[in-house]
């Protein structure tokens, strides 16, 4: 199968260059990337006007399958994914049950085969039933197919076990993803600390929980050696933490989400329990320090933490309603107008953040515009202007607090490993 992608500004992220470029991928590999290629393939997409950049990577979502399928599965995540540009996504373990054993990563693997194409890459459970107390066969996980560890969803609060997680993954050569809240300071608890939780009566989820769990696992890494990930970093201390550790060359990587660079704790007077998530909606100051986490790369990679709920939860009272929002839909679009158009970011450096750092992150060879690399391209118009609509997502679930929001860029095409998965307007 030969694909042609004719006459697009193709997106180096590596490199930090766009060039006007030719791309001709066969049998789901880059073949030839120049200028002037003869229209000679099964497929032709000619991208005029366009931007050709590196399938993303979708480092951090929860696809609820097994167990939760109401809210999303496998089928309708990959969906949601291809209309976001995203042709790899790594799925947390927090299904019910967990994924915590063998047979589990081979559902998770199996399912995906039925999907549309987009890569599936399974994290297992660090503990076992994400309690954190007792810990998963992580080299069995590994075998099966599970390409990091993770109770993300919940804090692995003993230490003890993360120490040891460390080591033995850093032998086996596997990433831990770390949720960094003490739990103690946030459990039942729906929003951040300050002025909101002030106006709304309820008890807030404290900055210095994170912050202190950010800097427990980034000395853990320090004195193992071991290669440690915090997902979705909320707040300006977390990042200057994090910031100051890899000066010393610790081994820490970081991702925060489009939410969290772009709305405030301020969201949840108005969209109630659709602005619940974890950790919490932050302060206008904490938004800026990550956009300058974002610039000089303290912050490693952009992850949507899409995490999908009925209408019927996200409608309960914000104390009882569970947390998370959806983003695989528009997760390129925010990012492209919080960062790209306010000159926060070039194109080739939110790319890298969004396909070719958590590609590295989690050890896959995606997100790489090459010779020989996989052919997985979003091909969008960074101008385009449109309003989110839930009602027109692939995902089951409709829980953003984007929806009605004006946003610039769309997703015109998605290809991944040489096969067109995803079309606007088709």
């Amino acid at each position: 199968m030969k694909l042609l992608i004719k006459n697009g500004r193709v997106v180096h992220p590596v490199t930090g260059t766009v060039l006007l470029q030719d791309i001709l991928a066969e049998d789901g590999r880059i073949s030839l990337l120049e200028r002037g290629l003869p229209p000679e393939a099964d497929q032709v997409v000619d991208a005029s006007g366009l931007m050709v950049a590196p399938g993303l990577v979708d480092m951090h979502v929860h696809f609820r399958d097994p167990g939760l399928t109401y809210k999303e599965d496998i089928i309708s995540g990959c969906a949601a994914a291809a209309r976001g540009g995203v042709t790899s996504v790594a799925c947390m373990a927090n299904t019910s049950p967990a994924v915590d054993r063998p047979e589990q990563v081979k559902y998770v693997l199996d399912r995906a085969k039925q999907a549309n194409g987009v890569g599936v890459y399974p994290i297992a459970a660090l503990s076992k039933g994400l309690q954190g107390e007792e810990p998963t066969d992580a080299e069995a996980l590994k075998a099966a197919g599970a390409i990091a560890l993770s109770d993300d969803g919940n804090t692995v609060d003993n230490a003890n076990l993360m120490r040891d997680a460390l080591i033995l993954a850093n032998r086996l050569d596997i990433p831990i993803l770390c949720h960094c809240e003490d739990t103690s300071m946030v459990a039942g608890r729906a929003v951040n600390e300050g002025s909101v939780s002030r106006q709304l009566w309820l008890e807030g989820r404290p900055a210095i929980a994170e912050e202190i769990m950010v800097m427990r696992d980034a000395m853990l890494a320090e004195e193992t050696g071991s290669k440690v990930h915090i997902c979705h970093v909320t707040t300006a201390r977390s990042v200057e933490i994090i910031r100051k550790m890899k000066k010393k060359g610790v081994p820490i990587t970081c991702e925060t989400c489009p939410h969290y660079f772009t709305l405030t704790e301020d969201e949840v007077l108005t969209q109630g329990a659709l602005a619940r998530v974890n950790p919490p909606l932050r302060t206008r100051k904490d938004v800026q320090a990550l956009i300058t986490g974002l610039r000089d790369g303290t912050i490693d990679a952009i992850a949507s933490d899409h995490a999908p709920h009925s209408v019927e939860e996200k409608a309960r009272p914000l104390a009882r309603a569970p947390s998370g929002m959806i983003g695989l839909e528009t997760s390129l679009a925010v990012s492209l107008t919080q960062l790209y158009h306010t000159k926060k970011l070039d194109l080739p450096a939110l790319i890298r953040r969004m396909s070719t750092n958590p590609a590295d992150i989690l050890r896959i060879s995606r997100g790489r515009m090459s010779l020989g690399a996989a052919a997985d391209f979003v091909i969008f118009d960074p101008d385009e202007p449109w309003t989110v609509d839930p009602s027109q997502f692939a995902s089951k679930s409709r829980n953003t607090p984007f929806a009605g929001r004006k946003v610039k860029g769309r997703v015109k095409y998605t290809i991944a490993k040489g096969r067109v998965v995803y079309q606007d307007g088709m």
